[in-house]
């Protein structure tokens, strides 16, 4: 292997504080073909007590930097090709296993983006945090307990010893992530590496995370490289960014001066295309029309059975005395945490789950509806779902995906049926030569606009867009938003939008209804909703969403600390109704006690 000469002026800065030493990395990966680089040539020093963000959309080669660091390569398929990686005055690409083994936790240390994944599911949190720090340290078991205790205290996770009880399943999300800081940090390593640690969390919970490193890194004095395509969280978080598309270093400099003078297109394009409170294009006000959906005093609970004869002991009151209507030709979206209820108002929308109220469709109660009336009602109801490839069947080719629909309606000929294919791949920006391909062969971004193309097969006249743009990086999030107002715009296509990014629902928004608790604490405009926010949760989530200005602190904003409540009562009890009261021009609020 070679090293590479410093490629910045911002490598070298100070010998002394560097703690990670990355030089002419390159990375590649086997194919039939030959190896295929998925790193190319990158060059970074990593400082005592730095943020160093590595950012750029999928592909980009960012976590496969930070799996090269970690020594995690799945060897041989994908392996180091020539450079150096040193961790102190350790060269880590030559170190063998079982010594790279005893420096992962114990000097340098890995945040992952998916917890449920990278916890045992069948050990307790505990047993987990015992286990990692006894393997670097031979220390008593009651003694890595309470450094197992002391490391979840630090993460401010609620009742820390009962905590230590659970499995990972018991947990929320954002529990699951201050796990897995807490995991990170408890042998205190030199450098922790942060791998889009927030970006399936809600907005409160993401902010809490990153307030959480934040706080960890200044009081350990823990170097941190943060991987993510969330240039919001760049901004916020990191003291210097390396930009990286396809394998390579576009651009490297402090936070300050990217933001403020990018020198490259794709920095520009990256920055661009980050959806900010306050930055939405505005919208011409909707004529009257009649509600093409009405959702009437609907309740949806779940029965939490225990025992042995499995007794209903409580319920979990996912929606409760829900009641909204849906113009025509409008996009209302549906925000919250996970766990308010808003996909569960959707599934009950279309049909997944029962419900207790009433729900109209172009004036039709669909509890009323026969067999023939359901399946009609399908043809003007489609929902497009956060993940796309669980959503598509891996074993059928894109055309067959989006014909089958026409297929099942008995609509056209095959011929009609192909032809039809060919314009909705075109609509959603793929060629139709994409036809026999399967899902697999494409991106993320495409695989969405694959399921976009088959909502729309049937000319719908809904579309329910349950958390469609979540997961997906910032630039291809614009452009499947830029086809959704398109779509609207010229085929009058009606959308209830639900999501917990509030960026990006103020940008594709008329109206706003925002839950808690299984019930909505505010609804109104768009321009109501985030001009003028009246209810305390619906300042408290605009207040989490990160600002991608450096020079934008947090000082003044809330901290947000405590947790949700639950949404489960004892069996004969119920959370109090909110009943919501118009405070001027139809923006509607629950009153808030105290």
């Amino acid at each position: 292997m070679t090293v590479a000469e410093p490629l910045s002026p911002v490598l070298d800065a100070d010998r002394q504080d560097v703690v990670l030493s990355v030089r002419d990395l390159h990375v590649s990966a086997r194919s039939e073909d030959g190896l295929v680089p998925l790193v190319q040539g990158l060059s970074f020093d990593l400082n005592r007590g730095e943020v160093l963000a590595i950012a750029g959309e999928s592909g980009s080669g960012k976590s496969i930097t930070s799996l090269a660091c970690m020594g995690l390569l799945p060897q041989p398929a994908v392996r180091i090709t020539q450079g150096s990686i040193r961790l102190g005055e350790i060269e880590l690409t030559s170190l063998p296993e079982s010594q790279m083994r005893a420096l992962r936790g114990a000097r340098i240390a890995m945040i992952f983006q998916e917890p449920m994944t990278a916890l045992n599911p069948v050990m307790s949190i505990g047993r987990q945090l015992i286990e990692a720090i006894r393997a670097h340290d031979p220390v008593s078991v009651s003694d890595a307990r309470a450094r197992a205790l002391e490391a979840v205290r630090a993460v401010r996770l609620s009742q820390p010893e009962k905590r230590l009880e659970q499995f990972p399943h018991e947990l929320s999300g954002g529990m699951r992530q201050r796990v897995m800081i807490a995991m990170a940090i408890a042998l205190r390593p030199d450098v922790l590496i942060a791998d889009e640690p927030t970006t399936a969390l809600d907005v409160t919970v993401q902010r809490e995370v990153l307030d959480l490193l934040r706080d960890l890194q200044r009081d350990l004095s823990t170097s941190v490289i943060l991987i993510t395509h969330d240039m919001g969280v760049v901004a916020e978080m990191a003291d210097r960014v390396i930009v990286m598309r396809k394998g390579s270093t576009v651009e490297s400099a402090a936070t300050v001066e990217l933001f403020e003078n990018p020198r490259e297109d794709y920095t520009r394009e990256l920055l661009a295309a980050v959806p900010r409170i306050g930055g939405a294009e505005a919208r011409a006000p909707l004529k009257k029309h009649e509600p093409l959906v009405r959702i009437e005093d609907v309740s949806v609970r779940f029965p939490v059975r225990q025992g042995v004869l499995g007794r209903i002991k409580a319920q979990v009151h996912a929606v409760e005395h829900v009641s909204l209507e849906i113009i025509r030709g409008e996009t209302l979206s549906l925000v919250g945490e996970s766990g308010c209820g808003k996909s569960t108002i959707a599934k009950a929308l279309v049909g997944l789950v029962p419900y207790s109220g009433n729900i109209e469709v172009n004036g039709n109660s669909l509890v009323r509806l026969d067999a023939a009336g359901r399946k009609a009602l399908r043809r003007d109801l489609q929902i497009v779902f956060q993940d796309p490839m669980a959503a598509l069947d891996a074993r059928m080719t894109v055309g067959e995906l989006i014909r089958e629909p026409l297929a099942i309606h008995n609509i056209g000929t095959i011929e009609e049926q192909r032809a039809r294919v060919y314009q909705l791949l075109e609509r959603v920006d793929l060629s139709p030569a994409y036809y026999n391909r399967y899902p697999h062969q494409f991106s993320g971004g495409q695989r969405q606009r694959i399921c976009i193309a088959r909502a729309l097969a049937l000319k719908p006249q809904l579309i329910v867009c349950d958390e469609s743009v979540a997961a997906l990086d910032v630039s291809i999030q614009a452009r499947i938003l830029d086809l959704l107002r398109d779509l609207q715009k010229e085929v009058g296509v009606t959308y209830l939008f639900i999501s917990h990014d509030m960026a990006v629902v103020e940008n594709i928004s008329d109206r706003v209804a925002v839950m808690y608790l299984g019930q909505i604490v505010e609804m109104g405009t768009r321009e109501q909703v985030f001009g003028d926010p009246r209810h305390s949760y619906t300042k408290r989530l605009l207040a989490a969403v990160p600002v991608p200005d450096p020079r934008s602190p947090r000082a003044g904003l809330p901290r947000l600390t405590g947790e949700v409540p639950s949404p489960v009562w004892p069996l004969g009890s119920r959370p109090a109704r909110q009943a919501l009261v118009d405070v001027g021009a139809g923006h509607l609020v629950a009153p808030e006690s105290g």
